[in-house]
């Protein structure tokens, strides 16, 4: 068994049109939605509308999973962020210092969703399916075959074909495709400066919906006696950090975007 893990972004969109293309040996893409009230709104209409599409054309198949509970109901990241009786949270949101605090996100709402569907489908420890990672060349510090379950060996196609990200962009666009946007959740911490200004500008409400996510969190740790925490490394609130008179849209952090699991953002 063969899988990609699908982010609806450009390194996994471009391993799509490889894939239909004859060039990699994938004809199944994973694609593990965290909640439509999660992902950014760009990257679900660009699965859906687009790389559905051009996929069924060319034979291929892409599923859209999410996580379930036990009792079979499907759980959101934003439901999980959101529960009263949450007292961890799963994201990687930023102490008082800058540093990034745990994160479980990927895990549970990724890489274990992809492991359960592999194992319903036949995946075992001795029989274990191939899970294709779409980072490239320029990422490869990215690349950790660690995170992974035990019935799965992760691959990394791109590196194995010396493929950058802009050479994905030229595949994608030399297929007749729309470069994807960025794939992450709306509100995640290792969003860049300049991704968190645009979202300001251009998508209030997914600012606005992100700031009280920001609130929610942090009035649940005063009830527990813990400091505040953030989703820009800053050390204050988003709207503090992300001024509305905020200059060069443009601008580069490389401090952030810098989520290492390689089963986000691609």
């Amino acid at each position: 068994m063969k899988v990609i893990s699908y982010g609806g972004g450009v390194q996994s969109t471009a391993l799509l049109v490889l894939a239909a293309r004859g060039e990699i040996d994938f004809h199944t893409f994973l694609f593990t939605n965290v909640g439509d009230d999660s992902e950014h709104p760009a990257t679900l209409t660009y699965v859906r509308e687009i790389a559905v599409p051009y996929a069924a054309h060319a034979g291929l198949d892409v599923h859209e999973l999410k996580r379930r509970r036990r009792d079979g109901a499907t759980e959101t990241l934003m439901e999980r962020l959101n529960r009263p009786d949450t007292r961890s949270i799963p994201i990687p949101v930023r102490m008082a210092n800058g540093a990034p605090g745990r994160r479980n996100c990927t895990a549970d709402f990724k890489i274990k969703v992809v492991g359960r569907w592999l194992r319903e489908h036949g995946a075992t420890a001795e029989a274990p399916a191939s899970v294709g990672i779409g980072i490239s060349l320029d990422e490869i510090h990215r690349a950790n075959r660690r995170r992974r379950e035990a019935h799965e060996v992760v691959e990394y196609p791109l590196l194995d074909l010396g493929l950058r990200r802009d050479d994905c962009e030229r595949i994608i666009a030399n297929a007749g495709l729309p470069v994807p946007p960025k794939s992450s959740c709306f509100f995640c911490p290792f969003r860049t400066v300049g991704a968190w200004r645009h979202q300001r500008r251009h998508e209030p409400e997914l600012f606005a919906r992100s700031v009280q996510l920001e609130e929610t969190i942090n009035h649940r740790r005063a009830a527990l006696g813990r400091d505040d925490v953030y989703l820009t490394r800053y050390g204050v609130p988003l709207t503090q950090a992300i001024p509305d008179e905020s200059p060069g849209e443009g601008d580069v952090d490389e401090d952030e975007g810098a989520c290492d699991s390689g089963w986000c953002m691609t």
